[in-house]
Parts: C-alpha cells; structure tokens; sequence
C-alpha cells in the first residue's frame, strides 16, 4: 500500500533572517522557542516511524520555520547530517528545506546536494517589488527569479510560497504574483493569508490604522481563484492557511483552523451553482471524500442554497473524482 507524501517537520524559528519582516514571528507561528539539535531531529524521524502509516518511499525530513540556508554554517551542517544518515539508511527519501530567494547560489546548492536535500521551498511571497518593499522582505522578484532557476538547474524539486492579504498588496497584485509563480515552473506552491500577530511591524500599522487585514471571507474568495490558476497549470498546492498559530499572539486577519477546508467548500458551491437550473429540490452526488466540503462546515454551504431557493440533499457517488458534482432534481 503506498501513502501520500508526508514531512517530517523541524521547525527551526526565526534564526538566519536578515531582516524581520512586517508579518513575521516564527514563534508564534510555529510555538517554537528553543532551537532543534541533532537529537531532535532522530527523535523527530523515530517517533515518525513509530507510526502506522509511515512510508519511507514518500516521506522527507522538513527543516521549516527559518531561513534554513542563511543560518550558521555548522549548526545548519549539523542538522542535515543528522536527517542525512536516514536518507542513507533508506528511512526516508530525502530532505525539504525553505528559504530566502538571497540565500541561494550554486556553492549552497551544492553543499545540499551533497547532504541528500531533494526538495527545496522559497518564500516568495509576493512577486510585486513595491510590495516586497512595504513589507521589509529584504529580497526582489528577480531574486525570487534567479533563485528558482538555480534549484531547478541543479535537480531539485522546486516550491514557492505566497502570502495574500500583504500590506500593500491587493487581489489583483496577489492573481499577479501566482502568475508570476507559474511561469516558474514549480512543483508545488504554498499559500497562505497574512494573519497580524502580536510584536510585529504589521500589528503597529494596524493598530494605526494604516493596514487593514482581510476577512476570512475576502482571504476565501482570492485563494478559490489562485487555487484555480494552480491548478489549470498543473501546480500542486500543498498548503493553504498556516498549520497553527499561538492564540495568544493572535491579534487580527483570517485565521480559521480549517481554511482550506473552507475554500475548497466555496470551489463546490460555486460548482453546484453553475450546474443548478430553476428553483427547487435537488440531489448533489459527489466523491464521498467531499460529501463535508459540499456540505460545507456547519451546513453552510446547504444554508446558503437553502436561502437562494434550492432544497438540496448531499449523495456519495464513488464513480466521481475528486470536486465533482452531478445533479439530480428531486
């Protein structure tokens, strides 16, 4: 039986950067304080294995959290020697790291290489350079460019990250940037709305008014229509909305612990909308994995067919793929 690909994650926080960016707080993104050793990384991958769906063929030790390629030079050795020798053992199929597209250049990717990194992840962000400037990033698009074609000239597997919502940004800058991103070519993408947190830039221009997060709703509405592009150019999104977040750190923007959970519900409505005729009752058959998305959570999705005049009920139907729909009346 094989799985789906699965990370061993190790967060390393906020060690390497340059700068602090608007948005930025690893800790309270990752809850994440103390700096991981070579031992945490065994006792990551052991307690992994200890697991009954554990696959070595689709499974990468993940150093996220940081800019994993600007940090010290022999703290950064030590860990991928550490993840390496399970590389080597055939415990798991590689190494993921993420970085900064300045942190990048043909005598670091070689240094990865040797080490048995395969996959490599840069925030990009955004690709708008007034944008990039606002926030303090630190890096152009044309890093981000030169970045991307560097990882792909040496073989590795390339992925970019995107955040919506910037200060400074807007839906249409933010459908820019995922074009941008396309012609780039990479294997996967990660997006994710910006959240205000507590001690940041971003909270100060908030609390002065000067930076306005969007809803859920409004971060909803832009990532249906970026998780559509991806997906007509082929790209794989591994990640929408961040994994958690300290709540005590929390201060405003769309943060739902089930956000892609929410977009790929609106993906269906806005299916079932285009497929429903006259008002009335209706059966919607979809894949049994996405009976909860057409649902919607807290019936959401139903409610609101409910209240434009369609009467639906929700079927499995183990014959369609993944977000289709057939509709039947009555």
């Amino acid at each position: 039986m094989s799985f789906a690909h699965a990370n061993i994650s190790v967060f390393v926080p906020h060690v390497g950067c340059p700068n602090m960016c608007s948005f930025c707080d690893q800790r309270h993104i990752t809850g994440v304080t103390v700096l991981p050793g070579e031992d945490d990384v065994k006792k990551a991958v052991n307690t992994a294995k200890s697991s009954a769906n554990f696959d070595p063929d689709n499974t990468e030790i993940a150093f996220f959290g940081g800019s994993f390629t600007a940090i010290n030079r022999n703290y950064m050795e030590s860990l991928l020697s550490a993840a390496y020798g399970f590389v080597k053992s055939g415990d798991v199929k590689g190494i993921r790291i993420s970085t900064r597209p300045d942190a990048i250049d043909d005598a670091i990717l070689d240094l990865l290489k040797s080490y048995g990194v395969t996959s490599i992840e840069l925030g990009a962000q955004s690709m708008d350079d007034t944008v990039l400037l606002k926030n303090n990033r630190g890096h152009t698009s044309a890093d981000v460019i030169r970045a991307s074609s560097l990882i792909k000239r040496h073989g590795f597997s390339l992925g970019l990250q995107m955040m919506t919502g910037l200060y400074g940004d807007s839906d249409e800058k933010a459908l820019e940037t995922a074009r941008s991103i396309i012609a780039l070519h990479p294997e996967t993408v990660r997006i994710y709305p910006t959240i205000v947190l507590k001690g940041t830039t971003l909270a100060a221009l908030y609390a002065d008014g000067y930076y306005k997060p969007q809803t859920v709703d409004e971060a909803v509405n832009i990532c249906v229509k970026l998780l559509s592009l991806f997906k007509d150019a082929g790209i794989r999104v591994i990640r929408l909305g961040l994994h958690s977040i300290e709540q005590k750190a929390y201060i405003s923007g769309p943060w739902h612990p089930a956000f892609s959970e929410l977009c790929h519900s609106e993906i269906m409505l806005q299916k079932a909308l285009g497929l429903l005729e006259e008002k009335g009752d209706y059966t919607l058959f979809t894949a049994p994995t996405d009976i909860s998305k057409m649902i919607g959570q807290n019936r959401m999705n139903i409610e609101k067919l409910n209240r434009l005049g369609y009467t639906c009920k929700v079927m499995p139907d183990s014959r369609l793929g993944a977000e289709e729909i057939y509709v039947k009346k009555g």
